[in-house]
């Protein structure tokens, strides 16, 4: 939701790995076969699998003039491939990684209740951005459904793998010197706003 806002608001690209493994999976390409195994079940998509699709994305034109990477790195192994993916694709490094903070239930309350559609992919809200018809897409009619990584068990595994895996890179670039936390708990737009304002001296 934010990556969004943000990418809007810097008129830079974003590039979700989310995306690019639902994209893998639906033209049923040998990565996306391997990745679905573990999304379906909350597990992260090893390391190997996510950077291959990453520099493969990272290596198009639209990435030459900056980008804003949502959903990686998120393990210190692959903090370091990006390292030298950057590199090797020719840009600078990161300018800034954003912290969002915010409690375990309130992660799940807010993944459990996302809605998407079958038919445009666009990503509706119970609570926060419901439809006018319970289970129809307002943009194109289309059924919607809870994605099996949306359910409510998958996510607490999720947070469960957080801890151990994804935990460790906020200590890895605080130690360099590019992190910065935002409370990410309230409304979206306080959250956008906070957001904005801690990247605005990055721009």
């Amino acid at each position: 939701t934010q990556a969004q806002f943000i990418a809007a608001q810097f008129a830079i690209l974003k590039i979700s790995t989310g995306d690019i493994f639902r994209a893998n999976v639906s033209e049923g390409t040998e990565l996306g076969v391997t990745a679905k195994k573990y999304m379906d079940a909350g597990d992260l998509v090893p390391d190997e699998v996510t950077s291959a699709m990453v520099r493969e994305r990272l290596r198009e034109d639209d990435a030459n003039d900056g980008f804003l990477l949502d959903g990686y790195p998120r393990t210190v192994p692959q903090a370091e491939t990006l390292d030298e993916i950057i590199t090797d694709v020719g840009s600078d490094q990161l300018d800034v990684v954003l912290e969002l903070v915010v409690d375990d239930e309130e992660v799940i309350r807010r993944l459990s209740g996302r809605r998407t559609c079958r038919n445009c992919g666009h990503i509706w809200h119970v609570d926060f951005d419901p439809p006018k018809q319970e289970g129809v897409c307002d943009d194109c009619g289309g059924q919607l459904f809870q994605r099996d990584d949306d359910k409510s068990e998958t996510v607490r595994h999720r947070l469960e793998v957080y801890a151990e895996q994804t935990a460790p890179l906020i200590a890895f670039y605080a130690e360099k010197g590019v992190l910065v936390g935002i409370d990410a708990t309230g409304p979206v737009d306080d959250v956008t706003e906070r957001a904005i304002a801690a990247l605005r001296p990055f721009a």
